[in-house]
């Protein structure tokens, strides 16, 4: 029995051992297999630098594959992100992307563009419809000499939009482009904007303590309409100076060629609100010279994201246009037009005299539209052309449509009736005669 026992020990002893040799085999391969990983991702590392400059294949939000230009980076190792231009696209779509997003092997081939359509021959409208709907920026190519110098230079200096979003009343807004923000908040991830008085925070604590201070429940300036819960305000900037700066760098968040930030004396603007209980709340605005010899009605206009798309946008050109009929001037906004300016204008003003030529007796000529609509006669040529309803003859156009083609145009979504339309009566505003400057028939009584 002795001998028996003695020979289990053994046998005890030996499967013990056994068992240690497993558990060591697993650790050495399990730190092997570490190591290799550790090697492997080294090397991809190694790989995977991004270069400035370099064109590489980008996963968009939308889950498409893009070539897009690396231009700038910022944070260190796990949190860099780099920031991308897509070729041929708006710079509206300009973000910044984590490296999981840039794809090395493709490299910018193989994916899609903007160019990459099918091989058809377009007339000009159908171009400039098909880039405007695809945000295709305007080549440099395309444009003269002056225009592409000035184009160059202004995209140098607002590049990079560091700010990627704002909180804005109860809304946390993509931001868009870049914007001059004094330098201490020019490249803060986010920024707290006051909706009433339109201060500008870096922190959410600033943000709270300031709402649960500040007084203003509408923006500065006096209302000038009110229509059910849509109310416009006129600021003039001479007497609201601080207010109105913040206006125009809040708005070039979202608009490219804003180039007026703290020259704004000149200029008065018309802030469009939602009315509820909670005060005024911001939509949209629009500014105008006090005396433009261009006779522009609008140097920049602009709807906030979270509205667009609900009948604004039309809204604030039409409001612009009831001033200068009240006025007893014709207008046009300052050029150039953003994509998404011009998709607003064409539409409203292809609406406009769409309708008036739907009820129409007889001829009417393009200067007697102008004088019904205060719509410049440039921009009604441009519209009816895209319209195709205008022709050259003997040195002059002609309007040439019949009551059939006028109603196939106004079953179109995009010449429909805006959802929204200025009410006259809602609107307390006086001419220039009555606002400090003496009419001609004035002058000529005294």
């Amino acid at each position: 029995s002795s001998g028996i026992i003695a020979e289990y020990g053994s046998f005890k002893l030996l499967s013990i051992q056994l068992h240690n040799l497993t558990n060591l085999r697993e650790q050495c391969f399990s730190r092997m297999m570490m190591t290799q990983a550790c090697q492997d991702k080294i090397t991809n590392s190694r790989q995977m630098v991004v270069a400035l400059n370099e064109v590489y294949a980008v996963k968009r939000s939308d889950g498409q594959w893009r070539s897009a230009e690396v231009i700038q980076t910022r944070g260190m190792l796990e949190s860099t992100q780099y920031y991308v231009h897509y070729t041929g696209l708006n710079r509206r779509l300009d973000e910044w992307v984590t490296p999981d997003r840039i794809d090395h092997i493709k490299n910018g081939n193989h994916v899609i563009d903007s160019e990459e359509q099918p091989e058809r021959k377009l007339t000009r409208n159908q171009k400039r419809k098909h880039d405007e709907i695809n945000h295709v920026q305007t080549s440099y190519a395309e444009m003269d000499p002056t225009t592409a110098a000035l184009e160059r230079e202004h995209e140098d200096f607002t590049k990079i939009k560091y700010c990627d979003s704002i909180v804005f009343g109860s809304y946390e807004i993509d931001t868009w482009y870049f914007s001059p923000y004094p330098e201490e908040y020019e490249k803060c991830k986010r920024l707290y904007i006051c909706e009433f008085c339109l201060r500008y925070m870096k922190y959410a604590r600033t943000y709270i303590n300031h709402k649960a201070k500040c007084d203003k429940k509408q923006p500065a300036g006096k209302e000038i309409y009110r229509h059910k819960t849509i109310a416009m305000y006129e600021v003039d900037a001479k007497e609201h100076k601080i207010y109105c700066q913040n206006l125009c760098l809040l708005a070039k968040l979202f608009l490219d060629h804003k180039t007026l930030y703290f020259d704004i004396e000149p200029f008065i603007m018309y802030v469009l609100c939602e009315v509820d209980k909670e005060g005024s709340h911001m939509v949209g605005y629009f500014s105008k010279e006090r005396s433009s010899p261009d006779n522009h009605n609008v140097a920049c206009i602009l709807t906030l994201p979270p509205y667009q798309r609900k009948g604004y946008g039309k809204f604030l050109i039409q409001f612009s246009y009831e001033l200068s009929k009240r006025d007893g001037q014709v207008g046009t906004p300052e050029k150039p037009l953003s994509d998404l300016g011009k998709l607003s204008y064409r539409s409203y003003w292809a609406w406009i005299l769409l309708d008036i030529l739907k009820d129409l007796q007889g001829t009417v000529s393009i200067k007697e539209l102008s004088n019904l609509t205060s719509i410049t006669e440039d921009d009604i040529i441009s519209t009816l052309q895209m319209l195709n309803i205008v022709k050259y003859w003997k040195g002059q156009h002609i309007i040439c449509v019949t009551p059939k083609q006028v109603e196939e145009h106004l079953k179109s979504e995009n010449y429909r009736k805006p959802l929204l339309t200025v009410q006259h009566e809602s609107l307390k505003w006086a001419q220039k005669a009555k606002r400090g400057r003496p009419s001609k028939k004035q002058k000529a009584n005294d």
